[in-house]
């Protein structure tokens, strides 16, 4: 596969920090995110009590929302995320405080997408079944 025909799945985190990290990913990637995706970036909006801070995050949402196709999260995405769920306990981490980046992870598992992030070690345990690029 060459550069150019490579798909990639976009953590939340590396959205929000796009500007930063774009020039890590690869230049011709069909880059993808998940819908959980967009629901953290909207529940960010309003944890923020500064208004300038929540226009901003407005206008980020709606760039997000312009830019990319958001994968769904659907029932066969579901029934691998049972499967991430019981891998992170298997290493004596608790899948609780992890179920947005753990319905992210399975997104890019069931789409069989590399899964690019600011935050790697929010995937410890996944390395068998998920590819995590930290960048």
């Amino acid at each position: 596969m060459s550069e150019s025909d490579q798909s990639i799945l976009l953590d939340t985190s590396v959205l929000i920090d796009f500007a930063e990290v774009q020039s890590a990913l690869p230049e011709e990637a069909d880059a993808s995110i998940s819908a959980i995706s967009l629901a953290e970036l909207a529940a960010g909006i309003h944890s923020s009590k500064d208004p300038v801070r929540q226009a901003e995050r407005q206008l980020q949402f709606r760039w997000v929302v312009q830019s990319f196709e958001p994968l769904v999260f659907d029932a066969e995405t579901a029934h691998v995320y049972g499967s991430l769920a019981f891998l992170v306990q298997q290493i004596g981490r608790k899948p609780r405080g992890r179920v947005a980046d753990l319905q992210i992870a399975a997104t890019a598992v069931q789409h069989a997408l590399p899964l690019y992030t600011r935050n790697p070690d929010d995937f410890k345990g996944l390395g068998p079944l998920l590819n995590v690029i930290p960048v």
